[in-house]
This record gives C-alpha cells, structure tokens and sequence, in this order.
C-alpha cells in the first residue's frame, strides 16, 4: 500500500495493488481515522475490451511535495493555496503490456486522482472505450445527485436514479447516470463532493451506481452529446463509443473533496480550477467579471439604449443581446449581420462611452460554420463577450470545439458563457475568458426554496453558475429577499440579473431594495461559509475589497440563525440589511424591509428568515 498525506494530515489517499484477488489497481481514502473511500477499482476500458489496471505490476513510485499557490483573475478569493503531497506510482498491464502512471494528491481540501498514459511500443496512440474508476462509499451514505438540470434525488448510493429533464435528456446518454458533481453525506458526518477536473481532449464524466448493489459509484464516459438539438434521440444522435489519445496523455483528476461540515464546501468552489491546467491565454487583465440585464424578446436599437441607460442606474457592467438578434432571426442564420431594426454598432459605441459592455447570444450553429467571421467582426464592432447557446456537451469531440471556441474567443479579447446542458471542470482556470456557465436547474425553471439551498453544497462547489435570477417574478417560489441574497450565496463572476424584465418593469413604483444589486459585486477576495445544511438552509459572507456581503437562504421552513460577525476585523460597521418583511399573501409578494444599524466584530447578529426567505447584508465601514 502506497499513500498521499494533505499538509494538515487529515486525508490520506492510498493506492492499492491487491484487489480482485490479485494484482488489481484499488485506491481508498481516508479522513482521520475514518473512511470517505473503501478500497476501490480503477483503470481504463480499451477498445478491444481489456480493462487495463486488473492485474499490474508496480514499477516503482515517487513521492513529493508540492508548495505553491495561484492568483485567480477573478474567484471567492484573491489567492489560493495548491500545496499537497503528491505520489507518482509507475505500473505496467500484465495483459496489454501497456506502462502507465497512477498520481494521487492529498490537499486540505480533498484527494485527486489521475491516470497518465506513457508512450508505449506499437503506436504513439490508444483507443479508449470508457473508465473504471469506482467511489466505493461506506455503506449508510447518502447522495445528492441530479441529471440534464432535473431537480435533485437523495438517496443511498446504490439506489441513485436521478429524475432527468425530458426535454434536455432525449439525445444523452439512456442509463441511470448522474451527473458530477455528486454530494454525499457520509455516515461519519463529514460531506464529500465528487467532481472532475480538467477535462481536456475527454468525454464528460457521470456517475453510474454499480451492478453488484453496493454503494460504489462509477465512472461512466458519456458517449452522446446533451441536448443535441434536431435529434429526437440516442438512436439518432452521433455517438462516440471510443475515443483516441495520444501517448503521453494525462486524463482528468477524479476529485473528492472533504469537509467537516456541509457549509465549509462554499470555501473550496476554488478547488476544482487549482487541479486544472494553468492559463495558457497570456494577458487577461482585459477580462472584466460583473453583472448584466439582457434585452429581453426586443432587439432594437431603441431597446438596447434603454437597457444601457438602466444599466448606468444601477452599476451594471453589461447588457445582453439575446436569441434572434442577428440575421433572420432564425438560429442557423448569419450572425454577423444585426436584424433589421438593431444598429448593433451604435449601441456598442454607446455602452463604451458609459463603460457598458455588450454580450451577444451565438447558437451553436453558426459559431461551428462561421468561426472566424464572427471573432473577427465582434472583434471590430467591440462587443465585450459571448453568450453561445444550445451547446452539446459529452463526448471528446464536443470538449474538443468547446476548448478550441473559447481559446479562439480568448485570443481576440471576448469573453465566453456556455448555456444548455453542461458540468464545470476547470476550465475557466485553463482559459480565464470562460466567465461562466448554465448547467444548473435555474430561474428559468423557477425552482423550489429547497432546490436552491440545495445547490450552494452541490453544483457550484464544482464550479461558477449561471443561475439567472429573476427577480419579483409571480412564478417564484420565494421571497424577494431569497432572491437578493442569490447574488452573494452562488458564486458566479458573470451575473443575470432581472431575467425576464424590462427596465420599464423598475420605473413604475418604488423599488429601494434594489440598491443590493447595485452596489453587489461579483469578485471576491475573500469567502467566509458560516453555517447550513443541505437542502435546508445557508449563510455565507464574502469580502470585496473593504466591504463585506452576507447572504442567508433558507428552503420552506421558517428559521432564526444567531450569527457572530468576527469576519468584520476591528471598528464600527454599517450593516445594510434587507430582510424578508411582513408576509403576504405568497411568497413572491412578500415586499423586502430595509434597515441599518451599527455592528462590530463582537456583535452576534439574529438573522430572522421567513418560509422560502432569505436575507442580505451589505456592511461598510462606519464614518468617522
């Protein structure tokens, strides 16, 4: 047995060489003295159908200690730490005579694993059909898991059956999967979140439950795209069952990350892009996170100036063109040329002279026909980003254009966003202009209070999402005040805001809440996770620069958290706070109550939360 240890000598990952009887390739993890991982398979599946890693033969192994960190453009905070013990286990297949290499890393935050394909005799490459990679988890566990942005199931490992969305699955792969991130609560009490990262010249991982009913979750290589529009099914659609590499090649890190409590996970979102490749862009000071409002179903010129005018209101940084503002309005149309009515280059000009930048929604059609027009032409036009749309995501050909898009987009200082059916995996380290991205059961669906609690421990520990928020809409299920606090609780560095709104919407009545919008941020330097629970409710508070934001959220019970301010530092703080406020007749018509008071570091503030509620909380530094 071969083993990592993490820097606070907490988790230890081992690496096996015993399993199936025999020579087998097992790892298991472990967490002081108990057990996130039993020993567990792993390996790769070959085209001709031999599973490499059954019986090995250990070569040799190396262990060492890497201390280093990183300074994200933009994050939940301004530096991170990427220390970890790293161990480098060199073996060769008894049946293929294939050498090959097993990494393990143990950090603070968790454990990742690699395979690394060495050159080999017979051919620099090797056709891959799938991974063997297994979560053996302790039997008592409980997972969170999700599939194509359904609502989440919470079951044993070996009973996980995620309930899809039918218009998002019809196309993808036809088992019972789930989708990464998968949390799970441990019968232990700490939480795990299973994940992958940098997942480059790779099919997109999910995770299957194992045949034998035990609690093993295991890798499963998607073999059709999500949501591959204009087919009715995986009959139809192109699938890759194999897939090439060339040796060496470096598959993606199998992550799980370890916490004490659910509510720590908020302060590892970094995690996933430390594991991923270094930013091969060069210069990214020109990439600007922040927030926006699209012009929603009005693609005018007339409407684009008034959503830059509502912009300047309240400190947006940008405004989006969405679908069918180009060409015939059809989505394969041309998209470089603007619709009749849209002066698409005036309304650049007049968001540059108010420091308003413009996104512009590409479907995935055009962006694979015309590439180069399209980078070249926003390029000269001055549009800031990219919103591509309908994407497919699965197989290694799909992450193959995705990566190629977003790099073309980087090299000609636009930014990208990803929406449809899609996972995060580090890419946005990789490739900094990749701000943000959908895969997540959004506004747009008008979730439950449940289902939002629930994605702070779930989805967005893996990665920003693009949640969308809609605010004051009569299809919600929350109050107002749960759908400020979004803005601080999810981590995003790109913001939608006011999703299906007009400004004509804020200039009737009065709205003073808004004023949370305005002055919230999307950057951090620093992330604070004070407490929750899974599908239950969350706090967090988030500094920028010298001001803190607190966001609290709970599902459809009612709750009163008792909260110590210490993050505050020393001196007298204004907290702004905007509170549910009388109840109404539904959630979504209960108004927001403001108030400010005078708080310290030695204050433990009494943070009232109605049904579906919430809360947020600017504090600012009192004068004098």
């Amino acid at each position: 047995m071969l083993s990592a240890t993490s820097p606070n000598r907490l988790l230890i990952a081992q690496i096996l060489t015993g399993g199936y009887g025999g020579g087998g390739l097992e790892w298991a993890v472990l967490f002081g003295k108990g057990r996130v991982l039993e020993p567990s398979a792993l390996g790769l599946a070959l085209s001709d159908g031999h599973l490499l890693g059954r019986t090995v033969k250990l070569l040799g192994h190396s262990t060492s200690t890497i201390d280093s960190s990183w300074n994200p453009p933009y994050g939940i905070r301004a530096k991170v730490s990427a220390v970890c013990e790293e161990l480098v286990v060199h073996l060769q297949d008894a049946g293929s005579g294939i050498a090959f290499d097993c990494i393990v890393r143990a950090y603070d935050a968790g454990v990742a694993l690699r395979y690394v394909i060495r050159e080999r005799d017979g051919g620099p490459g090797l056709v891959l059909a799938g991974e063997l990679t297994e979560f053996r988890l302790p039997r008592g566990s409980v997972a969170y898991a999700s599939r194509d942005e359904g609502e989440y199931q919470v079951a044993a490992p070996h009973a996980i059956a995620p309930v899809p969305d039918p218009e998002l699955t019809t196309s993808c792969d036809p088992e019972l999967l789930a989708d990464l991130p998968v949390t799970v609560e441990l019968p232990s009490g700490l939480t795990a979140v299973i994940a992958e990262s940098d997942r480059l010249h790779y099919p997109r991982s999910m995770l299957r439950r194992a045949a034998d009913g035990s609690d093993s979750l295991v890798t499963h290589l998607m073999r059709y795209p999500g949501r591959a529009t204009g087919y009715s099914g995986p009959g139809e659609t192109p699938a890759a069952p194999t897939f090439s590499v060339s040796t060496p090649f470096l598959t993606p890190w199998r992550v799980v990350i370890v916490e004490r409590e659910p509510a720590a996970l908020l302060e590892r979102a970094d995690f996933i892009p430390t594991l991923a490749t270094a930013s091969v862009l060069g210069d990214t000071s020109w990439i600007r996170p922040g927030r926006a409002i699209r012009s929603f179903r009005d693609n005018t010129t007339a409407a684009g100036l008034a959503c830059i005018d509502f912009a300047v209101r309240h400190k947006l940084e940008y405004v989006e063109f969405d679908a069918h503002w180009y060409g015939d309005g059809t989505d394969p149309s041309d998209a470089t040329v603007p619709a009749a009515g849209l002066d698409i280059e005036h309304v650049i000009r007049y968001g540059k002279e108010r420091n308003v930048g413009i996104i512009v929604y590409v479907d995935r059609v055009p962006a694979m026909r015309q590439l180069e027009d399209i980078v070249r032409t926003y390029r000269l036009w001055g549009v800031a980003g990219i919103k591509l749309g309908f994407v497919w995501e699965g197989r290694q050909e799909d992450s193959d254009f995705l990566q190629a898009f977003i790099q073309k987009c980087g090299e000609n200082r636009l930014f990208v966003l990803l929406h449809d059916n899609l996972r995060p995996a580090g890419l946005e380290r990789t490739l900094p202009n990749y701000l943000t991205l959908e895969g997540v059961r959004g506004n747009e669906h008008f979730p439950t209070a449940r289902h939002n609690v629930t994605l702070p421990f779930t989805r967005n520990v893996a990665g920003p999402m693009d949640y969308t928020i809609c605010y004051a809409q009569a299809r919600n299920q929350t109050t107002h005040a749960h759908q400020l606090a979004m803005a601080v609780v999810y981590y995003s560095p790109l913001v939608f805001l006011y999703w299906y709104d007009k400004p004509a919407k804020y200039a009737q009545g009065e709205w003073p809440e808004l004023e949370w919008f305005t002055e919230c941020p999307t950057n951090w330097q620093e992330t604070r996770a004070l407490c929750g629970r899974i599908g239950e409710y969350v706090a967090v508070a988030r500094r920028a620069q010298e001001r803190w934001f607190f966001g609290a959220m709970t599902n459809e019970a009612p709750r009163s958290l008792e909260l110590p301010l210490s993050f505050l530092g020393p001196g007298a703080w204004v907290a702004n706070i905007y509170a549910d406020g009388a109840p109404a007749l539904s959630e979504h018509t209960t108004r927001v109550s403001i108030r400010r008071v005078t708080v310290d570091a030695d204050t433990r503030l009494r943070v009232e939360l109605a049904a579906h509620g919430g809360q947020a909380i600017r504090f600012e530094r009192a004068p004098g």
